[in-house]
């Protein structure tokens, strides 16, 4: 009878704790449990490891552990063991479940109990008195109109707004208790919505303001108090760092999503009484004496019917999330802490660790690979910069290397921020970055007045050349301490930076970015890569041109009959693989004062004449100049139009015949982009092709026999040459014609066997 009841008493108990898992779930939106823990014990538990570790502190805002990702992957393979554990033991004989209904109960009195929810908004202030009526100290409907529609972009930058002002206020209590002394107090931004009442609510423990300010700080638009403030530091460099808003417009951003905004307010020198400013944005606004005020101030917004989801918890967390995860003050909403996250590239470069970098990377990339490479830049000239850039380890895809997907990284200004997305602040080839950058300085000002919507200023190309600057030359430090592990960067995201150079307008930022190419080499082993810069440190005394030949594989460019040509010229080449390798030196055009001259360009300029070379082949064994002369007419009369010239050349030995064009590489990159097909005539009329052909090549002598004994066979074989040779240039991309031939040639090649 004791066993049942034990059983049941047990059964009982399991329920119980089932229901409790259920409503922790549900409990607060935008929650989550994993296995038989509640979030918020997770939370507790993640914010014990990571204060151990050194980077994440309670005192550092940031990232809610909330969202719908882990942010510690380590944490989020642990509890999936422990739901395992209660899997198994609900499994287990009941006999044995008997046995350790004690314990279990034993354990469950000595849970931790749920961490209380912390909030200081109470409904305590009371109007004391009559109000008193002023106006704003400036056309207030228009201004108010032009923060709505021009500032900014977005309406729930408002958060971002209030949320920044508190902090100032707080960071100007605390200067204030350094400076003077006094009692400390906690320094915390508080929020709170009602979606029944339709309220957004925001407050502080900040230094607060008298009438008087009240007046002056909230009664004049674009007067910014913490502006004056700055100017009272003078030199006050750290404290002026943390001061965010500067223009006394943040405030009113508020009435973009608010019928009426109610301020409570205290100020923190002693025996101060608190007061009530109300505006609905009219024009005028009124103040009175409350009590129940706390030291701070409290900021209610009256939400129009529009902007009712600004009263969800839900909504403000995720704007809160994406703007304010840095500042450097606790912010709660509802209750619960939001930011706990470190800002990373604010901290010494040598104090951070690997894990930490690659924590950091998962959050700002929303990816689970780990950086390839990691820069973290600190720079206080032009500007004042504080940068972290990672470089992914995975392979770009094809929506990655999409134009249309903009840059990755964020800009903040004074941990605040300013784009998610700061597409000018890196150019555009630079889009493989993941990273965060911060402005904090008065540079900043045309990016704080309009956070969305702002020129390139002056002080932003500074900013602009000076990352870029600094990532070419980290990439190239990485490519001599680790050659191969750049080898393989460069295999992946190689592309940007060919595109870095065809975009660039300037020529010596071109040739910046032209120091991170790589290519193989006709003096090198098959694999192994050289740059621009090594192949001038090889180059003979006198000469000035970087040849380069572009080629599908090395097989195909040892073999091609340019390179053939080249060889009597003894000079190194760079075989480019890629399909955009030519263009990206077209556009390069030269590097360090020499010249990037393709091959095939190269054997038909001007100063470089046929008698510099002599005929490999013996008189002997080559067609005299009768018969040549003779050959070359029939050509003409055959090909017709298809080639603008017929001439013998010296350079060739194994290969019959080659075409020559005016800038190849130009032509093929025309003939490649134009979407209509053209005929043959058409192609030669653009190209205008020189075809030289080898005088000595048993190909030339036997077609030079045939056209008198076989005209037919002959015109397939001067067919075939020609077409062989287009092939060759990269002129021919449709071979498929000339499949009826070749079968042709072949069944003649084999009729007397």
């Amino acid at each position: 009878m004791s066993r049942c009841l034990k059983l049941f008493k047990f059964a009982l108990s399991s329920s119980q704790r089932a229901n409790s898992r259920l409503l922790s779930s549900g409990r607060g939106l935008g929650s989550r449990t994993v296995g038989p823990f509640s979030e918020d014990a997770h939370v507790r538990q993640q914010q014990k490891q990571w204060s151990r570790s050194g980077m994440w502190n309670p005192s550092h805002p940031g990232l809610g552990l909330t969202q719908c990702s882990y942010y510690s992957t380590k944490e989020a393979e642990r509890v999936p063991q422990d739901t395992d554990k209660d899997v198994e033991a609900e499994k287990a004989p009941a006999t044995k479940k008997v046995e350790e209904v004690e314990n279990i109960q034993e354990a469950e009195d000595k849970a931790p109990e749920e961490e209380p929810l912390h909030t200081i908004i109470q409904d305590t202030e009371n109007v004391q008195g009559t109000f008193s009526k002023h106006e704003f100290q400036a056309e207030t409907k228009k201004l108010l109109d032009i923060v709505a529609r021009s500032l900014y972009s977005e309406k729930e930058v408002f958060i971002r707004e209030l949320i920044s002002n508190g902090s100032d206020a707080l960071e100007k209590l605390r200067h204030k208790l350094i400076t003077g002394g006094g009692d400390t107090a906690p320094m915390e931004i508080h929020l709170q919505t009602d979606q029944a009442k339709g309220t957004f609510t925001i407050q502080d423990t900040g230094v607060g303001m008298n009438q008087e300010e009240l007046v002056a700080n909230l009664g004049t638009i674009a007067r910014s108090g913490s502006k004056a403030f700055l100017e009272s530091l003078q030199s006050q460099a750290e404290a002026s760092s943390s001061i965010i808003g500067q223009f006394g417009v943040g405030f009113y951003s508020a009435f973009m999503v608010a019928d009426r905004v109610d301020v409570y307010s205290q100020s923190a020198e002693p025996s101060s009484p608190g007061y009530k400013w109300s505006s609905d944005g009219s024009g005028v606004f009124e103040i009175a004496e409350a009590s129940g005020v706390r030291p701070g101030t409290k900021i209610v917004l009256h939400l129009k019917d529009d902007c009712k989801e600004f009263s969800a918890e839900d909504r403000v967390k995720e704007v809160v999330t994406k703007y304010s995860n840095f500042v450097s003050f606790p912010v709660f909403l509802n209750g619960r802490r939001l930011n706990t996250l470190q800002a990373l590239w604010m901290m010494e470069p040598k104090s951070i660790s690997e894990w930490q970098h690659e924590e950091f990377y998962r959050y700002v990339a929303q990816s689970y690979d780990k950086p390839r490479y990691t820069l973290h830049y600190r720079a206080d000239a032009p500007v004042n910069i504080r940068s972290i850039f990672y470089v992914p380890d995975v392979k770009p895809s094809m929506f990655d290397v999409s134009r249309e997907m903009g840059s990755s990284v964020a800009l903040y200004s004074r941990k605040v921020l300013i784009q998610t997305k700061a597409t000018e602040i890196l150019p555009k080839w630079l889009r493989f970055l993941r990273g965060q950058s911060l402005l904090s300085t008065s540079s900043a000002v045309p990016i704080l007045m309009s956070p969305f919507i702002f020129p390139l200023t002056s002080a932003l190309w500074k900013l602009r050349d000076v990352l870029q600057q600094r990532i070419i030359k980290f990439l190239m430090d990485q490519s001599k301490k680790e050659p191969e592990k750049y080898a393989k960067f460069f295999e992946d995201y190689g592309l940007f930076i060919r595109e870095g150079i065809v975009t660039t307008q300037e020529q010596d930022v071109r040739e910046d970015i032209g120091k991170l190419l790589r290519f193989e080499s006709s003096v090198l082993p098959a694999g192994q890569q050289t740059n621009l810069k090594e192949y001038g440190s090889r180059m003979k005394a006198g000469t000035r041109n970087i040849y380069y030949l572009c080629a599908p594989n090395r097989h195909l460019a040892e073999h091609s009959p340019y390179f053939e040509a080249m060889k009597q010229k003894d000079m190194e080449v760079l075989f480019c693989y890629e399909q955009f390798d030519e263009l990206t030196l077209l556009h390069l055009r030269e590097f360090d004062k020499k010249k990037l001259i393709s091959v095939e360009t190269d054997i038909v300029v001007d100063h470089y004449k046929e008698e510099k070379y002599q005929d490999i082949k013996p008189a002997s064994e080559r067609l005299t100049e009768e018969q040549t002369e003779d050959l070359i007419s029939w050509m003409r009369n055959n090909l017709g139009n298809r080639v603008t010239n017929i001439k013998v050349t010296p350079r060739l030995d194994t290969h019959p015949a080659m075409i020559t064009v005016l800038e190849m590489g130009a032509a093929r990159h025309f003939l490649r982009t134009q979407q209509m097909a053209r005929s043959t005539e058409e192609r030669a009329q653009i190209l205008q092709p020189t075809l030289e052909i080898n005088a000595g090549h048993d190909l030339i002598k036997k077609m030079h026999s045939l056209k008198e004994s076989d005209s037919a066979l002959a015109q397939l074989l001067l067919e075939q040459i020609y077409d062989n040779a287009m092939i060759a240039a990269g002129l021919n991309d449709d071979p498929r014609p000339m499949i009826a031939r070749l079968n042709n040639l072949l069944t003649r090649a084999l009729e007397k066997h």
